[in-house]
């Protein structure tokens, strides 16, 4: 089996991955977050309001522990696992939990308004989109098994 190459080798994930990616990973937390809404449905008799903070709130923080947790432990979600995506800084280390808060809270507002974020890659030196470089990490390809 090739070693892997050194981080600066690896080529920039190109937006169609990341969207494709993206989509699969929406996937998996749309499922995730139906188990967290079913849990306070029944911890609050059914009457949890959409638009309670503290709601909302829980729910953010479901979504951050599901990509936080994976890019810490694997440098990747699932999504980005099959499309040979992987997410690190930009020496080429993995992401630390604070790393990770900051990517996932940058790109939350950089994904939901419009993937205004995402389309920043267009137009960035570095395909880079604005999440990643305003954290510090990178989103490269990585060699198939």
């Amino acid at each position: 089996m090739p070693a892997e190459p050194p981080p600066a080798a690896l080529p920039i994930a190109p937006l169609w991955k990341r969207l494709a990616a993206l989509f699969y990973d929406s996937l998996l937390l749309f499922a995730l977050l139906m188990v967290a809404v079913s849990v306070a449905f029944a911890l609050k008799g059914g009457r949890v309001a959409g638009d309670n903070l503290f709601f909302r709130l829980y729910l953010l923080s479901i979504s951050g522990l599901f990509f936080c947790g994976f890019w810490v432990a694997a440098g990747q979600t699932l999504g980005m696992k099959t499309w040979y995506l992987r997410v690190q800084r930009r020496d080429g280390r993995p992401l630390g939990w604070w790393q990770a808060l900051g990517r996932f809270l940058l790109a939350v507002p950089s994904v939901g308004l419009a993937g205004i974020g995402l389309w920043w890659m267009l137009l960035d030196r570095e395909g880079l989109a604005l999440h990643d470089r305003l954290s510090g990490s990178v989103v490269v390809m990585v060699q198939k098994p």
